[in-house]
């Protein structure tokens, strides 16, 4: 059942786009001085070194950062991802790759609190070595679609939640939605970006007609496609659903999209999504 580990998949097109969006919205939040909380449903190991066994198993990372890594463009958010990246690599070699756990600590402030969730034992221990060394970052080895209803709302009254299941359980794709909402209900004000891949389309179409029917205002999508959708096997595509997202997003995305899809593309049916799929 606990059989998805990230270090096969660390730093490809899917994590850009996700972290991408992640230091986006983190970025923004840090720019009140009053605190938030951070909630990371399904946080992974935290940290991965490209050179593992697992990395190069795939290398997934050489169609997604390695192609930015001499990133020269105009596009300020790539350029300033890849410093944040380069941040977490000596001199200009890139040979680790930050989980989201450790891109939000990046932007976590004394004043702020991450709560990180992982069931994957070997992840987890690996996860809270990766975070031991500072209080404000808690730990839990449990279910994060329920840990996130448990801390919403948060005691700052502000919050921004990653929730990112492997979708290895096909029910994943509707509890996460499903937990979104319930989250919402409780706690209306918080940032919620749901990743998600595309393998299927039917599914993401489905995500995204129950958040329309949910009620919930104020959504956005963006998705980035390295190949055109397909039947076979295998994901073509990943996106972020985005509620309450900072009102700068929207204009970054619609620059950081056509040039990661010129940049990451794997096939001529390369392509983005960056729409309001419901309005505030």
């Amino acid at each position: 059942m606990l059989s998805y580990r990230h270090s096969f998949h660390a730093g490809n097109p899917a994590d850009v786009i996700k972290h991408l969006v992640l230091a986006e919205a983190l970025s923004y939040m840090a720019k009140k001085d009053k605190p938030y909380d951070y909630v990371d449903t399904h946080s992974g190991a935290g940290f991965f070194e490209l050179a593992s066994s697992d990395a190069q198993k795939t290398q997934e990372y050489l169609q997604g950062i390695a192609k930015l890594w001499n990133y020269s463009g105009s596009v300020s958010a790539i350029s300033d991802y890849v410093a944040l990246i380069k941040s977490f690599n000596e001199g200009d070699k890139l040979s680790h790759y930050p989980g989201s756990p450790k891109v939000a600590e990046h932007f976590l402030r004394r004043q702020d609190n991450g709560w990180f969730f992982e069931l994957h034992p070997k992840d987890l221990e690996l996860l809270q070595q990766n975070t031991a060394h500072k209080k404000s970052l808690r730990v839990t080895g449990s279910d994060g679609f329920k840990g996130l209803l448990g801390l919403v709302p948060p005691a700052s009254r502000r919050a921004c939640v990653l929730m990112d299941p492997p979708y290895e359980i096909k029910s994943d794709y509707d509890v996460a939605v499903k937990s979104i909402i319930k989250a919402h209900k409780k706690f209306d004000s918080g940032v919620y970006m749901i990743w998600y891949p595309v393998v299927d389309r039917e599914r993401i179409d489905a995500m995204e007609s129950s958040l329309i029917e949910s009620g919930v205002r104020n959504i956005q999508v963006f998705e980035l496609a390295t190949r055109a959708d397909t039947q076979e096997r295998g994901m073509t595509a990943s996106g972020m659903m985005v509620i309450n997202p900072p009102w700068t997003l929207k204009k970054t995305m619609d620059e950081v999209l056509p040039e990661l899809v010129s940049l990451l593309a794997e096939d001529d049916g390369a392509f983005y999504r960056s729409i309001q799929l419901v309005e505030e």
